[in-house]
């Protein structure tokens, strides 16, 4: 595990409490790291602080666009200016992956696409190595997707940007795995049983998550479990890329 004298957990794309964001959150600031929870609905981020606040953790709602590089350096500008070290930065933000069939695809749709889930990455990466490299410890990990792998009809723009997410974190991991940083991709493969998947189709996500049974969606506080245990593993054996998928997920 890295040491640092004043060390924070970051996770940008934090979402609500009832997610991979949010168990993250949880899951870090159980093991009492100051952990700032980013994302763009201040909402949702307020709500989740309360939660983590009432079970005594020490969480810092910041409201950020990911794809604007400026509120990026603004946040790891306010980490330093209270005096904290980001020792564990989860890139987890993603935009809405709603199917689109391919001549329906705008190309301010793929941009977007593109700025959210693969731009964003590239800012929040070179921000975070930026203050892990004086250390020369560190730990980058960025959340994928099975479109990280393949493009399948529908979900091209989505694809292409997860591909492109990965291919940067492959990039950093050579680069800067032997300057002591850890940069790793997680796909999650699967459905994953929080808020997005309850909240889809007025009612479909929710069926869909019954019709998948016991463990065949991925529980979010599990996911966390993972990303935590990556952190903690010695620099002799380190993970580059991990998939995660329920049990019963086909692959």
């Amino acid at each position: 595990m890295k040491t640092f004298s004043k060390p924070c957990a970051v996770v940008v794309g934090a979402g609500s409490r009832v997610g991979i964001g949010g168990a993250l959150c949880a899951r870090f600031a159980a093991e009492g790291l100051p952990v700032y929870a980013t994302g763009r609905n201040p909402e949702k981020l307020d709500a989740l602080a309360s939660v983590l606040r009432a079970e005594g953790r020490d969480v810092i709602p910041v409201v950020m666009d990911v794809t604007r590089e400026a509120d990026v350096q603004a946040l790891f500008a306010r980490i330093e200016s209270d005096g904290r070290v980001p020792e564990l930065v989860v890139f987890n933000a993603a935009e809405r992956n709603i199917p689109t069939r391919f001549f329906s695809q705008t190309p301010e749709f793929v941009e977007q696409m593109w700025r959210v889930c693969c731009f964003g990455g590239f800012l929040v990466g070179q921000e975070a190595i930026r203050r892990m490299l004086p250390h020369r410890s560190g730990t980058l990990l960025f959340t994928g997707a099975s479109a990280s792998l393949r493009g399948k009809p529908l979900f091209g723009a989505f694809a292409a940007a997860k591909a492109g997410l990965r291919t940067h974190a492959q990039a950093m991991a050579r680069e800067f795995g032997p300057k002591g940083i850890h940069v790793a991709h997680v796909v999650v493969d699967g459905l994953v049983a929080g808020d997005r998947a309850r909240e889809f189709g007025y009612g479909a996500g929710r069926a869909l998550l019954l019709s998948k049974g016991d463990d065949g969606a991925l529980k979010p506080s599990a996911v966390a479990e993972a990303y935590w245990q990556l952190h903690c593993q010695h620099r002799s054996a380190w993970t580059q890329e991990l998939d995660l998928r329920p049990c019963k997920e086909t692959f």
